[in-house]
C-alpha cells in the first residue's frame, strides 16, 4: 500500500498490571506473568506503530504508561462507559483518517498498518475469534460503533455491517491473544517479537 502520514494511528489498550489484562491467560499463567505477556504484546504493537509513517500516534490508555511506550506516541485517557462507547470515543479525537488496533495482535507490521484512503472509505481487520483487531475509518463517525455488542462471537459480523454503505478494504484476518492456545500460535507467526521471546522464557521448564 502506498505510505500515507496523513492518517492517525490509534492503540486502545489497558495498562498491563496483573489482574486486570489477559485474564483468560490464568491459568495456566499466574495473573503476573499474564500481565508480562500484556506488557510484551503492547510494546510489540507500539513497536510496529512507531515504525508506520502516520500523521499522529495515539494511544488510547486505561490506566498510566509505563517504560514500554516509545518516543513519538501520544497517550490519551479512554472514554468512559462500554467498549463501543471508548471506540467512539477514540475515533471522535481524530479529525482526519484514522486506523484503530487493539493490543491483542503482536504479530502485526507496519506493511499491514500503512493504509491508503485514497480509493476506499474504510478498512477492516477481521479476527480468528468472531471480533476485529482493525478498522479503519477516512471520516471518523463515531456513530458507526456505538452501539455495537462487542466481546462476543459475532461482533466483526455486526461492526462490518456497520460498513456495508461504505467502500471497505479487508485486511487479512490475525489471530487475537486470548487463551493460552492463542498465545503460542501467536508467537509462532512472530517469533522474533518481544512476546515469542517472553512466551519463551515463561514456558521454559517445568511449571
Amino acid at each position: 500500500m502506498t505510505s500515507t502520514p496523513s492518517v492517525t494511528l490509534l492503540v486502545i489498550a489497558k495498562e498491563p498490571r496483573p489482574g486486570r489484562v489477559k485474564t483468560r491467560l490464568t491459568p495456566p499463567f499466574t495473573p503476573g506473568e499474564a500481565a508480562e505477556l500484556a506488557e510484551a504484546a503492547l510494546a510489540d504493537t507500539l513497536d510496529a506503530v512507531a515504525r508506520t509513517p502516520a500523521r499522529r500516534r495515539v494511544l488510547v490508555l486505561d490506566g498510566a504508561p509505563g517504560r514500554w511506550l516509545p518516543a513519538g506516541v501520544e497517550v490519551v485517557p479512554q472514554g468512559a462507559g462500554g467498549l463501543d462507547e471508548r471506540l467512539a470515543a477514540a475515533f471522535a479525537g481524530c479529525d482526519g483518517p484514522a486506523l484503530l488496533i487493539g493490543m491483542d495482535t503482536p504479530q502485526v507490521t507496519p506493511e499491514l498498518l500503512t493504509v491508503d484512503f485514497a480509493d476506499c472509505d474504510a478498512y477492516f481487520g477481521p479476527a480468528e475469534d468472531g471480533g476485529f483487531w482493525a478498522l479503519g475509518l477516512a471520516e471518523p463517525d463515531p456513530r458507526l460503533l456505538r452501539g455495537v455488542p462487542m466481546s462476543t462471537p459475532g461482533t466483526g459480523a455486526a461492526q462490518r455491517r456497520r460498513l456495508t454503505h461504505l467502500r471497505v478494504r479487508e485486511l487479512p484476518r490475525l489471530r487475537d491473544v486470548d487463551t493460552a492456545y492463542d498465545a503460542a500460535l501467536v508467537a509462532g507467526a512472530a517469533p522474533g517479537g518481544r512476546f515469542a521471546a517472553r512466551l519463551a522464557r515463561l514456558t521454559a521448564g517445568p511449571r
